[in-house]
């Protein structure tokens, strides 16, 4: 899709989310968005980018001003004609989002998270050791796309053994962001979510069965005793969770290990002192973190950082962008692990504060630790070599990352 600018913003932005080179590199073009206000630019409908890290939280924290729910006839009708319209925990606000959170609460508080921590780490090593057998890393398909979705798997009470299929729909259904706005749903998303659905539906119906101490079990009986989901949002909740639970931790350990294998002194710093590992997690979502924006839509006439924003008009909130702000960060553009980089927003504000980021931190760190402490010669294989990535602005994640390791 092409990009009209209104004559109110100047010729410097180029903003296209639907541009394969914009996608592969967007970070210059957050720089003239962060040298002023809020923009609003014409891609068919009009819309504000917000960049600068002041004006993305102030907009992260004000739920009641700047709704998450769907906008209709903004151009993603067709995503929702697909996907359903039953609200998510991502897709709603209060009181819905509320509910929807409080019934996932309870397996992510902090000791669920630690109690998972030795199941984590036995998935890592054995991952790790598959991938020395081979001879070769491709930390994507050898680390960073399974062991997720594994996790998430034991969470969910499903087989981890068949995270394969269950990537191989994650992946094509976050391909539904790269459909231009207006345009029909590729037949092969509309398959994959079908048989995801699918999937869901028999777990449902095992579960009513055979209830465990699963999150499927949880939300199956929330629906069946306490009417707390209709049987709609239950099936969009359990996709949510797959998705949700998977695609942004396989982001954060493959741009971190790119961000590495490029800064070489930071690679040799970290495995000498494994506890700059919080810190380095903590960089790396800043840096170039799993999700580079989110959308929020106006509810009422406002004005953030000197911008009028009118009633109905959609914000595109640049979460990576705001985390490369001069204002916030020192040297925004260098790749620094020792710095203290834990205000980054990598992770949403506010109450849409991703559930899963203590999980998300922990599988990073074990998994990262994992590869720096097998491989001690790990480099990347062609530092020169373009990375490729996986078609989704919104979840921005390589396709692929192979490092030699020797």
């Amino acid at each position: 899709m092409s990009q009209a600018i209104p004559a109110e913003t100047s010729q410097d932005i180029y903003f296209n989310p639907w541009d394969e080179n914009f996608r592969a590199n967007p970070y210059p073009h957050y720089r003239p968005l962060l040298a002023g206000p809020p923009r609003i630019v014409d891609m068919g409908f009009k819309f504000v980018l917000a960049a600068r890290y002041a004006d993305v939280r102030a907009i992260l924290t004000d739920h009641a001003t700047f709704s998450s729910v769907q906008p209709k006839g903004m151009g993603f009708d067709e995503q929702t004609k697909i996907f359903g319209d039953a609200p998510t925990m991502l897709g709603s606000d209060p009181p819905t989002q509320t509910r929807l959170r409080r019934l996932v609460s309870r397996d992510f508080t902090p000791r669920r998270i630690r109690d998972l921590e030795p199941r984590i780490r036995e998935i890592a090593n054995n991952l790790i050791d598959a991938a020395a057998r081979k001879g070769e890393f491709d930390v994507m398909a050898d680390l960073a796309n399974p062991l997720p979705v594994m996790v998430i798997s034991d969470l969910l009470g499903v087989p981890s053994g068949e995270y394969l299929q269950f990537k191989n729909w994650s992946d094509k259904i976050i391909e539904a962001d790269n459909t231009l706005p207006g345009m029909p749903m590729p037949d092969e998303i509309k398959t994959a979510f079908g048989e995801l659905r699918a999937y869901f539906i028999a777990e449902i119906a095992r579960r009513r069965k055979n209830p465990g101490p699963d999150l499927v079990s949880a939300l199956v009986a929330a629906h069946d005793e306490s009417e707390a989901l209709n049987a709609d949002e239950l099936l969009q909740f359990l996709v949510l969770l797959l998705l949700a639970g998977n695609e942004t931790t396989t982001n954060l350990i493959g741009n971190g290990m790119l961000a590495l294998g490029r800064n070489p002194a930071s690679m040799a710093a970290l495995r000498s002192k494994p506890d700059l590992m919080r810190g380095a997690i903590e960089e790396m979502l800043r840096y170039d973190g799993p999700v580079q924006s989110t959308f929020r839509t106006a509810t009422k006439d406002t004005t953030v950082g000197g911008t009028p924003i009118a009633a109905g008009m959609g914000v595109f909130v640049i979460i990576a962008a705001a985390n490369r702000d001069p204002a916030q960060f020192k040297d925004p553009e260098k790749f620094d692990i020792t710095r203290d980089a834990k205000d980054n927003v990598a992770f949403g504000e506010g109450i849409h504060f991703c559930i899963g980021a203590p999980l998300a931190r922990m599988e990073g760190a074990l998994a990262i630790g994992a590869a720096l402490e097998r491989f001690p010669h790990l480099r990347l294989k062609n530092p020169d070599a373009p990375v490729t990535y996986k078609g989704s602005y919104f979840l921005r994640g390589l396709s692929r990352l192979v490092m030699a390791l020797e």
